[in-house]
């Protein structure tokens, strides 16, 4: 009788100790997103912008300001070859181990990394096609190895879910209208997630960025977002069970009030908010549905300004207990992010011909006939430049920036 309940409690031993380690990732337990020991965590973040999806305002343009538009400019320029050996070398230094060290000893817990799904398909990105999980991988990897959990945006989608620069679309959020689009939204994602699955150092997947800005309100698109959240929700829960899904809220991620009661137990909640008083009622909205559905909430973007009101809005963030993610990490000739570096001699020829008026072949010859410094090698130069500026051990913190976010700005 005895060695029978030796054997059961044994017994017992074991199933509860294969519970514990089971429970490897990060997970939702009511509004708090907990480590796999059971530790809540507090989130604090930078995104990773300009790196798997390039901006046109980090290149220092306006008009030219999505990846395509970037690319045909320089291919205009340099050809085909040279440009896709300049995006080659762009994505291969821009971001590197050296750059996730920093962060992790500045104290980052949390990279949100945003990527153009073209990245992951047959379509010509950057000169290539198919190549962007070698830079999903390293990313993951070093955030493995300096303990900082990575958030996987999808900031371009199939079709757009912005309709602007940002989303590198056709200038409307086919998305949400388009069911070949919907359908390739859902299998990218089921494929991201069947990746990774497995890994423990991806803490969830967000899966849309700023999805029906303000322009589109009158389309009445808003009824699309949560359904399209939902099927591509159920895509990835075919192959992961585990990871926690991030989504955002309409019109630049600040809306809300589209979204019902969840709809999956590992939700979490994202908003973004810029350029607005640093004050309680700016958040409020994102507050009252934390309490109400008890879920977690993550502002996933902001920044891009000065020192004081960083300051300010982190400190709101804190004393709310929101997770954040502050954009970008790093920007050519700029302060208002973490990190800064020293824009090329010669770049604002570049600059000039790029935002110029292209709409025609004899405009573009006229072009390269009359601006000075146009030559292809000499922008070949200038552009080799920027990624030699670009590179981690050529930047320089922004400490009053790092000390808004209360990061330590270690000396690179």
């Amino acid at each position: 009788m005895q060695s029978k309940i030796w054997m059961y409690l044994i017994v017992l031993l074991m199933i509860s100790s294969c519970q514990k380690t089971e429970k490897k990732y990060a997970y939702v337990n009511g509004k708090d997103i907990c480590a796999p020991m059971g530790d809540v965590l507090h989130l604090k973040g930078v995104n990773l912008g300009n790196w798997l999806l390039p901006e046109g305002y980090m290149f220092k343009m306006q008009d030219c300001n999505s990846p395509r538009k970037i690319d045909q400019a320089i291919r205009e320029l340099i050809g085909n070859s040279a440009t896709t050996a300049f995006w080659d070398s762009f994505l291969e230094h821009y971001i590197t181990e050296a750059d996730i060290k920093w962060l992790s000893e500045a104290g980052v817990n949390l990279i949100r990394l945003p990527f153009d799904y073209r990245l992951l398909t047959h379509d010509d990105f950057l000169g290539r096609d198919m190549h962007g999980y070698t830079y999903l991988d390293k990313a993951i990897s070093w955030c493995e190895q300096y303990n900082i959990y990575v958030l996987l945006d999808m900031h371009g989608a199939p079709g757009g879910q912005t309709g602007d620069n940002i989303d590198n679309s056709d200038g409307y959020p086919w998305l949400m209208v388009d069911e070949g689009m919907k359908q390739q939204a859902c299998a990218i994602w089921q494929d991201i997630a069947k990746r990774y699955a497995d890994n423990t150092t991806v803490i969830g997947y967000n899966l849309l960025n700023e999805p029906i800005p303000h322009y589109f309100e009158k389309d009445t698109l808003k009824p699309y977002l949560e359904p399209l959240y939902k099927r591509i929700t159920e895509a990835i829960r075919t192959v992961d069970k585990n990871h926690i899904i991030f989504i955002g809220g309409a019109v630049w991620e600040t809306d809300f009030s589209l979204f019902s009661e969840p709809f999956d137990d590992k939700l979490a909640y994202t908003f973004h908010k810029y350029w607005m008083p640093p004050e309680q009622e700016q958040i409020q909205e994102y507050v009252d549905l934390r309490a109400k559905y008890n879920v977690p909430i993550l502002m996933g973007e902001s920044g891009e300004n000065e020192d004081e009101w960083v300051k300010k809005f982190r400190e709101l963030l804190d004393a709310n207990e929101i997770h954040w993610a502050f954009w970008p990490y790093k920007k050519m000739d700029n302060t208002r992010g973490p990190m800064n570096f020293d824009k090329p001699s010669g770049y604002d020829n570049f600059v000039q011909y790029a935002e110029s008026d292209r709409s025609s072949f004899g405009k573009i010859r006229a072009l390269k006939d009359s601006l000075d410094g146009i030559k292809p090698e000499e922008i070949v130069n200038i552009l080799n430049q920027f990624i030699e500026n670009s590179k981690f051990e050529n930047c320089y913190p922004n400490r009053g920036y790092c000390e808004a976010l209360g990061l330590k700005a270690p000396v690179p």
